[in-house]
């Protein structure tokens, strides 16, 4: 993650890209009904887009044809459902493949696939998780980002398996074999994901709580005056 530019097989990035496709329309539905639901969302969605492309854009070689970094998607998930992760993703990925030759446009559905659609949703169903099971909005948000993370780059693995198997034992020794490459880099780069999401959400709960009590992600249980709001986060 990013698979690069003509990297995979045509085949493999035509059907991932109409894989995609669903996601990101519903998406960009849904970035429409929440501008015109709430105008003053607009702020947090571009604050969220920047954060999934500033992470996104760092660029650590991992293997061949790819390279590893977090993926900013966990933030907004968590501020404005997967949905409208699918149509931002997509958005900072365009502007990668054009502007930085990070991934490609061959390669568009497949990234956008597990960036944009496969990562916020793991992020948002940890996050339910979580806050269902009692826990508070810090540790909630950074299991959601922490996975969303990891859950990406499976996701990843898989696509590269699928399009590049092993040939004694095919996709599953393909998937471990791309899969482990990948953890040595991600999975302490999804740590240090979740806690910078951590922070960045702290810093929003002091600076625009009402907006994030608008979006459902500050609840009353989490909300007992200031100092109590500020821990919880």
């Amino acid at each position: 993650m990013h698979i690069a530019e003509g990297y995979l097989p045509p085949l493999h990035a035509a059907a991932w890209t109409v894989v995609a496709a669903p996601f990101v329309v519903h998406g960009a539905r849904a970035v429409v009904v929440r501008v015109r639901e709430d105008p003053d969302a607009k702020l947090l969605l571009g604050a969220a887009g920047a954060f999934t492309f500033v992470l996104s854009a760092l660029k650590i070689p991992s293997v061949t044809g790819s390279s590893s970094h977090p993926t900013g998607t966990g933030l907004g998930a968590v501020l404005f459902r997967p949905p409208v992760m699918a149509l931002i993703g997509t958005v900072v990925l365009v502007f990668q493949a054009l502007l930085l030759a990070h991934g490609g446009l061959t390669t568009l559905g497949a990234n956008a696939f597990s960036l944009a659609v496969a990562g916020p949703w793991i992020a948002y169903g940890s996050y339910l998780a979580v806050r269902r099971l009692g826990g508070t909005l810090g540790p909630a948000v950074f299991v959601a980002a922490f996975l969303a993370d990891l859950g990406t780059y499976t996701v990843t693995s898989a696509q590269l398996a699928l399009a590049f198997p092993d040939p004694t034992s095919g996709f599953g020794g393909a998937f471990l074999a791309f899969a482990s490459i990948f953890s040595i880099t991600q999975i302490p780069l999804a740590v240090a994901e979740g806690l910078l999401t951590v922070l960045v959400v702290r810093l929003l709960v002091r600076i625009t709580p009402d907006e994030l009590r608008r979006l459902g992600v500050l609840r009353p249980r989490d909300t007992t005056g200031t100092e109590q709001t500020e821990a919880t986060a």
